[in-house]
């Protein structure tokens, strides 16, 4: 019996999963926010095996000729000697390989995009189940926190801690998830002022159950496909800030990201002795990571939203 009963819960399981997927391919948008995301995941994992060189190796130093342009760059202006073109990005103001930096860059840039987002959704879900499901004195002081950090300016909060906590990346992680979960608490309980009047959860206080049980096993499944979407989306401006406080100088030196690399581009004066290539790439990389994960939250939007279907 008890083997039936788990066939049919795979079953229906699979039925969803199939459902959702049925639903998400034909958001386009979506389908090339979940290729490009894969795309930069395999550079991340792969980045080894990838990069020709170790850009945290000193022996990476001096490779090139200092700001050497890619070598593609001949296609266009064959007055340029070869020998002082270099790879498929060209090289920085100290000779290293630009391709590797970018490629094991996506796995710093990307680690500190999830791991921020999910803090801060976790912050912001946990004080929006609680405000919104107990109430009373306890929602009026977690939301006048929640508005507190509202109403304080996003980024020189977040310029202030990092300057304070130090350049690490961890500290990194920490600032941007502090400063990214009011505006989820915010969500998530609007969602619980709802969700709490269900007749369901009416039956589930006359049977003695706990205020954590109803949170968490009854009223949290039906806030998750906001904490999905959230999720998403925080991702992409947990990025973009990361990538600004590297560029500002108070990121992480010893952990190569794009942003990083922004930095030092900047430090070197790369635009204005003309590297281009020093600048774009890195750039591009986070424009698109950025666009993919919203690409990706708009169309779980879709799907968790019957009436956009519509």
């Amino acid at each position: 019996m008890v083997f039936r009963i788990r066939m049919v819960e795979l079953r229906t399981y699979r039925e969803r999963i199939k459902q959702f997927w049925d639903i998400y391919k034909r958001n386009k948008l979506g389908i090339i926010g979940l290729v490009i995301l894969i795309v930069f995941a395999f550079i991340a994992i792969l980045a080894p095996y990838i990069a020709p060189y170790d850009p945290y190796d000193v022996k990476s130093i001096g490779v090139a000729p200092p700001f050497a342009p890619p070598e593609w760059v001949r296609i266009f202006d064959p007055s340029i000697p070869k020998e002082l073109t270099f790879g498929l990005l060209g090289s920085d103001e100290v000779g290293r390989d630009l391709f590797s930096q970018v490629v094991y860059g996506a796995r710093v840039s990307m680690l500190v995009g999830v791991l921020a987002a999910s803090l801060a959704t976790f912050i912001g879900t946990v004080i929006g189940l609680t405000a919104g499901y107990i109430g009373g004195y306890v929602d009026e002081v977690l939301m006048r926190i929640t508005d507190l950090f509202l109403v304080i300016p996003g980024l020189p909060l977040i310029i202030v801690l990092a300057a304070i906590l130090g350049p690490n990346i961890y500290n990194v992680i920490l600032v941007i998830g502090i400063s990214s979960w009011p505006s989820v608490a915010r969500i998530i309980r609007s969602q619980v002022l709802s969700v709490r009047e269900y007749s369901y959860i009416e039956a589930a206080r006359a049977t003695g159950a706990s205020s954590m049980r109803i949170m968490f096993i009854h009223i949290l499944p039906n806030v998750a496909p906001l904490i999905y979407i959230n999720i998403a989306l925080n991702i992409a401006n947990a990025i973009l800030i990361e990538a600004g406080l590297s560029f500002l100088g108070l990121g992480d030196p010893n952990n190569i990201s794009w942003g990083t690399i922004l930095f030092f581009a900047e430090q070197s004066q790369a635009i204005i002795k003309g590297a281009w290539w020093y600048v774009l790439p890195p750039g591009l990389c986070i424009l698109l990571v950025a666009l993919s994960f919203i690409f990706i939250g708009h169309a779980l939007d879709e799907i968790l939203n019957p009436k956009l279907r519509r």
